[in-house]
C-alpha cells in the first residue's frame, strides 16, 4: 500500500480512524456507567470481570490476527472484527445478569482485537516511520476523544434512560465505519510460502487463559496460594514452555521468538506491558472515587473524568508532532512517563475532603503524561522490524498493552478489596469500643444498605434510604456513611499508588531503550530510506 498516493492514504486513514472510533467509543462508555449498571444486575464481586474478560479476549484475537493479517492483508480481518464488535454491542444490552454481560463482553473483545491489530498496523503499511509518529498520535487522540464522549455519554444515559442503551448507542456508528473500510480500503493479496500456525496459536491461548485468570481470582475468590491459583499459574507455565519449543520448529511461527533478540523490541513491549497496568488502573478506577468517595452521579462523574481524557489528545498530538519533526523519540517518552508518574502520586492523596477541581487537576497532569508516552512504544516496535514482520509486530505491541491493563486491573482490584475490608474491620473494631450501636427494627433495611460498598455508587438510592429514617437517625446514617466513604478512598489510594509504582518501572525500562532515528522515506521497492541526520548514524534496524 506504500505505491498510493497521499491523498488516497489520508482517505483510507479516515476509515481506519473511524473504525477505531466506534470500537473505542463502545470500550469507553462503560467506565462511568457500570457502576450503575452492576448496581442493577448485582454481582459486585464480578466488577473486575467486565473488564478483564474483554481485556482476554481481545488479546487473544490481537496477536494471532497479526500474524494472519500479514498473510491476508489487514481488510477481511477489520471488517470481521466491526462485524463481530456489533453483535457483542448488542447482545451487551440484552443481558439479564451479571454472567451474560461478561459473556457478552468477552464477544465484544474478539472484534474489539481485530480492530485494534489492524487499525495500528495499518499506519506501518502506508507510512514512513518517521511519518508515523503524526498517525500515531492522531489515533490515540482518536481514544482520547471517544474518552471524552463515551463516559459522559455513558454516565447521562444510565441516569436519564435504560442502561442497554450504552451498548445500541453507537451501532449505527459501526455500521457506518463497516461500509467506509469495505469501500475504501484495498485488498491485499495473499503471501505465497506463508502458512498458518494453529499449535502456536493453541499454545499461545492456554498460556493466557489461565495465566489471567489466576491474576483475576487470586486474593478475591480464591487465595493466593490455593491450590486453584497454584494449579492456573502451573497450567498456563506447561503451556508456555511448549508454545516456546512449538515457536522455535515452526516454518511460520505465530510469534517469532527471535524478534525478542531486538533490545528495542522487547523493552518497547515490557513498556507497553507496564504502561498499560497503570494507565488501566488510573482509568477504570477513577469513577469509583468520583461516584463513591466523592458522591457525584454518574452524569457529573463523566464531565469530572473528561478533562484527563482531554489532556491526553493534546499531549498525544503534541507527542506525534515532535515525533515526526524531530525523528526521536527516547527523550519525549521519559517526560511522559515521569508526568503520568507524578499524576499518579497526585491521585494517590486524594480522600474524603479532596475537591473536584483538585480531582480534575491531578487528572490533567496524569492524562497529559499518558497522552505523551502512549504512542511511542508502538511506533519504536514498529521501527525495529522487518516490513513482512509488521503486523505480528505492531499485534504484540497491543498484545503487551492489553495483558499489562487486565492484570494491573486484577491485581488492583485485589489491592482495593483488601484494604477496603480491613479499613472496615478497623472502623467496626473502634466502633464496638465505644459500646454496641442500637439501631431500630424500622431503620434496619437503611443501614443493612450500607454493608455493601457498592451503595455508595446510588447516590438516589442513599438520599431515598436517608429520608426514611426519622430525623434522630440521619445524623448517625450520615456519618456511617461518611466511614464508607473514608474507607472506599483508602482503598483507592493504595490502587493509584501502586499504578505510580508501576510506572515508575516504565520509566526506568524506557532509559535502557537504544534511540534508532525514525526513518523518513520509502522507497519503490517498499523499503525504507533514512535523511537527514537519520541516514549518517546507524542502520535504522538493531538489536
Amino acid at each position: 500500500m506504500e505505491n498510493l498516493d497521499h491523498r488516497k492514504k489520508i482517505t483510507i486513514m479516515v476509515a481506519v480512524m473511524a473504525a477505531l472510533l466506534f470500537a473505542a467509543l463502545n470500550q469507553t462508555i462503560i467506565s462511568t456507567a457500570l457502576p450503575t449498571i452492576i448496581e442493577r444486575l448485582g454481582g459486585m464481586e464480578y466488577y473486575s470481570w467486565v473488564f478483564t474478560v474483554y481485556m482476554l479476549t481481545s488479546s487473544i484475537t490481537t496477536i494471532l490476527v497479526g500474524k494472519l493479517s500479514d498473510i491476508y492483508g489487514r481488510k477481511p480481518f477489520i471488517l470481521v472484527g466491526i462485524g463481530v464488535f456489533v453483535v457483542g454491542s448488542l447482545l451487551c444490552g440484552l443481558s439479564e445478569n451479571i454472567m451474560q454481560l461478561i459473556v457478552y463482553r468477552g464477544i465484544q473483545g474478539l472484534g474489539g482485537g481485530m480492530i485494534m491489530s489492524t487499525a495500528f498496523t495499518a499506519v506501518g503499511d502506508l507510512f514512513a516511520p518517521r511519518e508515523r509518529g503524526r498517525w500515531q498520535g492522531l489515533m490515540t487522540g482518536v481514544f482520547g476523544l471517544a474518552s471524552v464522549f463515551g463516559p459522559t455519554l455513558g454516565g447521562y444515559i444510565v441516569d436519564h434512560t435504560e442502561w442497554h442503551w450504552v451498548f445500541w448507542v453507537f451501532l449505527p456508528f459501526g455500521i457506518i465505519a463497516f461500509v467506509m473500510i469495505w469501500m475504501m480500503f484495498p485488498k491485499v493479496e495473499r503471501k505465497r510460502g506463508e502458512s498458518i500456525d494453529y499449535l502456536g496459536s493453541l499454545f499461545l491461548t492456554l498460556t493466557m487463559v489461565p495465566l489471567l485468570l489466576a491474576f483475576s481470582w487470586a486474593g478475591t475468590t480464591y487465595a493466593w496460594g490455593s491450590v486453584q491459583i497454584i494449579g492456573l499459574l502451573s497450567g498456563a507455565l506447561a503451556a508456555l514452555i511448549l508454545f516456546i519449543i512449538s515457536e522455535l520448529k515452526v516454518k511460520s511461527p505465530v510469534v517469532p521468538l527471535h524478534l525478542f533478540k531486538n533490545s528495542v523490541y522487547s523493552i518497547s513491549n515490557l513498556v507497553s506491558f507496564l504502561l498499560g497496568a497503570g494507565m488501566f488502573g488510573a482509568i477504570m478506577y477513577m469513577p469509583w472515587f468520583i461516584q463513591g468517595v466523592l458522591g457525584t452521579s454518574a452524569t457529573l462523574s463523566g464531565y469530572v473524568v473528561m478533562p484527563m481524557t482531554l489532556s491526553l489528545v493534546l499531549g498525544s498530538a503534541i507527542g506525534g508532532q515532535m515525533m515526526t519533526r524531530t525523528g526521536k523519540y527516547k527523550t519525549l517518552a521519559l517526560i511522559g512517563i515521569v508526568i503520568m508518574g507524578i499524576g499518579m502520586l497526585m491521585l494517590s492523596r486524594m480522600d474524603t475532603s479532596t475537591t473536584t477541581l483538585t480531582a480534575i487537576i491531578n487528572m490533567i497532569v496524569t492524562g497529559l503524561g499518558l497522552g505523551l508516552a502512549m504512542p511511542v512504544f508502538t511506533l519504536t516496535v514498529q521501527n525495529s522490524v522487518e516490513d513482512k514482520m509488521l503486523g505480528v509486530a505492531t499485534a504484540s505491541s497491543q498484545l503487551f498493552r492489553s495483558l499489562g491493563g487486565t492484570i494491573g486491573v486484577s491485581v488492583m482490584s485485589t489491592i482495593m478489596v483488601h484494604r477496603l475490608s480491613s479499613r472496615m474491620m478497623e472502623t467496626s473494631a473502634g466502633m464496638q469500643r465505644n459500646g454496641p450501636v442500637q439501631i431500630p427494627e424500622e431503620a434496619a433495611a437503611a443501614f443493612n444498605l450500607l454493608k455493601d460498598p457498592q451503595a455508595l455508587l446510588d447516590s438516589q438510592k442513599l438520599a431515598a434510604a436517608a429520608e426514611s429514617l426519622p430525623a434522630e437517625l440521619r445524623t448517625m446514617f450520615d456519618q456511617a456513611v461518611l466511614l464508607l466513604r473514608e474507607a472506599l478512598g483508602y482503598s483507592l489510594s493504595g490502587v493509584f499508588i501502586s499504578g505510580a509504582a508501576v510506572i515508575g518501572l516504565a520509566f526506568i525500562c524506557t532509559i535502557f531503550i537504544k534511540e534508532i532515528p525514525l526513518r523518513s522515506a520509502m522507497k519503490k521497492d517498499g523499503s525504507e530510506e533514512v535523511s537527514g541526520s537519520a541516514s549518517k548514524g546507524k542502520p535504522a534496524r538493531q538489536n
